[in-house]
């Protein structure tokens, strides 16, 4: 933010005053680097460094200067000396030395712009960020698996994941409009540190898999063999009889069988087998055969997360009274720019001004007239005299909005205090940095008596809200005397803050704040802002589909869960921030909640479970070079987060158990083999058990059997 306000500044363009600051902050980064010996040629772990980030999406916006800038922005780079390349991610015009990368859900296609620049993808989608209002994302991680096989299969030498580990965007640093405050993203590890299977599972496999290839991949270019309609293979050689083998179905439906080298290879629609010796395949994209977890969310589950409620005639609360506060208020005439005004220094600002009606004025008095107000977004409350009669909000994709309300007016003045909102400042597309927000029409229609333009009248304006400016989110002021207490606690209150202490709940993992019955505001926990929050606002009732097919193109929208419910209702608490004994809640309403139904969950356990067949591949580290056939058979791995044990096996059979994870029953076939299963798991942090008739017995001979175990870690 103040780099909008250096004078004559342009973003992101053949600018002045931008190229200065921005070459500043690269020297200011790579001079810390240098100075602790972290670029790879000083000993250090850095082997790339980035310049600018998808840029050409956005280029054409800013006509001559894009590309002078981007002339310049790789000559200011490589002149820093880092010793190490430079990139540009999505800049087909990157110009050399600089190499231009690849980001997206897919980069096998991906060609840089010279013959001497390696082909990286430096930003792999493993699902999509969250937004007020919108559906759960999620990529299914045969698709994901798929696109990085396929990327290696046709000459990719870097791939990395976005995000690999989730995260929360604590405080006010959510980017905009919208995004909520979970940054979860899908990954492998999600956003409380916990492992989310079996994404992290087939991506550790797949790895694995890619890793037993690197002396083939690293010796040649890959021969390509058409093997069919949408059928393929890559080799690798490392000589005339030493290969490595990718096999690829690129078909959205239609599954094959293929000849290669001597020998028939099933090949699910949509995925690819890798062969590390031409003979053997080791892994298959589709075939998750790594563990799994019983329910997505870490919390979600009563078996293995506690809600501890906190008791209702704990609350404290302060009520804030609408319009203008303090005494550094200022008035100006006409709506005002949003953010120009705050500065960021607060979500809010008040504009007010007042409508008078004369007392003779019989229209106006005993009937309805229309107040419409158009904004910029992203969101406003609105009062006339002092009572709220509207809400309006706008989306991720289009923070404008625009709010008509009938209301009745009283002889003499009527106050009029409109609370607009940010929700996250922008931080993408062309211009992004003078994107506006903030009301830009305010319009009294006395309906059929003409209308009231407000718009350039004169306007009173405060920054912020009087309980930030009190400071009441912090732990000094929890003992003050604002806070009223008392047996009922209001609810459904809007612009009103509430107070609790809380016990630390036991052990040592992260905390999730359950704010389902809450409106919209923010949270604290121990003067640490938590972030926003918005459980009000419910995402469309259409769109999600439980089973999402992961065959064929992905795109952000393609498979979504939690429809007609808020985007997120959970809220990270990291453990660091929790003391022993006593902690201290904070909340500020601004629309309507509940806080009495406020709970701090924590994880109890964890219910793991896995399916596999003795049709499936053996674990991918069994294989060794030079042999046939891979060391051992099928296995069933489980294992708990470190720091766990596995308890209790909740589910075990052998033959043809039916059902999915968290929902198995014995099928047809069945062998009860928990005995079996509890002497080789229970007490043990991570077990495995051949999927074999030696081990198991066999139920329904010449029947090709699964085993399916679901357990509990505790």
């Amino acid at each position: 933010m103040w780099l909008h306000f250096i004078p004559g500044i342009q973003f992101r363009t053949n600018n002045a005053p931008f190229k200065t600051e921005m070459e500043l902050f690269l020297g200011k980064i790579v001079g810390l680097m240098k100075e602790e010996n972290l670029f790879a040629t000083q000993g250090g772990p850095i082997i790339l460094a980035q310049v600018e980030n998808e840029y050409a999406n956005v280029e054409w916006a800013y006509g001559v200067g894009g590309p002078l800038y981007i002339q310049w922005a790789a000559e200011t780079a490589v002149n820093m000396n880092t010793s190490v390349p430079w990139v540009m991610c999505v800049q087909s015009d990157a110009p050399d030395p600089i190499i231009n990368t690849c980001n997206g859900f897919y980069c096998d296609q991906f060609t840089p712009n010279s013959p001497s620049k390696p082909k990286m993808w430096t930003e792999n989608y493993v699902g999509w960020f969250l937004a007020f209002g919108y559906p759960i994302p999620y990529r299914p991680v045969e698709d994901l698996a798929f696109a990085v096989a396929r990327f290696f299969e046709n000459g990719g030498t870097f791939q990395n994941y976005y995000m690999y580990f989730g995260g929360s965007n604590f405080g006010r640093t959510a980017g905009g409009p919208l995004i909520a405050t979970s940054y979860d993203y899908d990954a492998p590890l999600d956003e409380y540190g916990f492992i989310r299977q079996p994404k992290w599972g087939h991506l550790r496999d797949l790895h694995k898999a890619i890793k037993l290839c690197e002396d083939h991949l690293v010796s040649s270019e890959p021969t390509h063999l058409q093997l069919g309609s949408k059928l393929e293979a890559h080799v690798y050689y490392k000589s005339s009889n030493d290969c490595a083998a990718f096999l690829a179905n690129y078909d959205s439906s239609q599954d094959a069988t293929v000849q290669f080298n001597g020998n028939s290879h099933f090949l699910p629609a949509w995925s690819v087998s890798i062969l590390p010796d031409c003979k053997t395949v080791i892994y298959n994209t589709a075939k998750v055969v790594s563990q799994r977890t019983v329910a997505d969310n870490s919390f979600a589950s009563a078996t293995t997360a506690r809600a501890t409620f906190i008791a209702p005639s704990s609350w404290s609360w302060y009520k804030e009274h609408a319009g203008i506060w303090g005494n550094n208020s200022f008035t100006s005439p006409g709506l005002l720019e949003h953010i120009n005004t705050t500065k960021d220094t607060s979500d809010f600002l008040w504009y007010t001004t007042s409508i008078y009606v004369e007392e003779n004025d019989a229209s106006i008095q005993e009937n309805e007239v229309l107040l419409s107000l158009v904004s910029l977004g992203h969101a406003a409350l609105v009062f006339i005299n002092k009572q709220v009669i509207g809400f309006g909000y706008g989306n991720h994709d289009n923070a404008n909005f625009s709010m008509a309300q009938k209301i009745n007016l009283n002889p003499g003045n009527n106050t009029l205090d409109v609370l607009s909102m940010m929700v996250g400042l922008q931080n993408y597309g062309p211009w992004f940095d003078i994107q506006g927000a903030g009301p830009i029409s305010v319009i009294v229609d006395e309906l059929g008596n003409g209308k009231t333009d407000l718009s350039d009248g004169e306007w009173t304006y405060q920054v912020g809200l009087e309980g930030e400016y009190l400071g009441l989110d912090r732990v000094s002021m929890a003992n003050s005397l604002l806070w009223t207490k008392s047996e009922l606690v209001p609810v459904n209150e809007s612009l009103i803050w509430y107070k609790v202490m809380f016990l630390a709940p036991e052990g040592t993992g992260p905390l999730a704040l359950n704010l389902a019955s809450m409106g919209k505001g923010q949270a604290w926990v121990n003067g640490q802002s938590v972030g926003r929050y918005w459980p009000a606002y419910l995402s469309p009732s259409s769109g999600c589909t439980d089973n999402c097919d992961y065959r064929g193109s992905y795109d952000a929208s393609k498979c979504q869960k939690d429809c007609g419910r808020p985007a997120q209702t959970l809220y990270h608490v990291p453990r660091s921030w929790i003391i022993p004994g006593e902690n201290l809640l904070v909340l500020h309403e601004e629309i309507g909640g509940d806080p009495s139904k406020v709970s701090v969950v924590t994880r109890t356990g964890q219910e793991i479970c896995a399916v596999i067949s003795q049709a499936d591949p053996a674990p991918v580290d069994s294989w060794k070079p030079n042999t046939e056939l891979m060391m051992d058979g099928p296995q069933v791995r489980l294992s708990c987060d470190t720091g766990w044990r596995i308890t209790s096996i909740r589910f075990a059979s052998f033959g043809n158990p039916q059902g999915s994870c968290g929902a198995f029953a014995p099928g047809a076939c069945h062998s009860d083999v928990a005995s079996l299963i509890e002497q080789a798991c229970i007490g043990r942090e991570a077990c495995s058990i051949p999927v074999t008739t030696d081990t198991l017995g066999d139920p329904c001979p010449s029947v090709i059997k699964s085993l399916a175990v679901e357990a509990l870690c505790n």
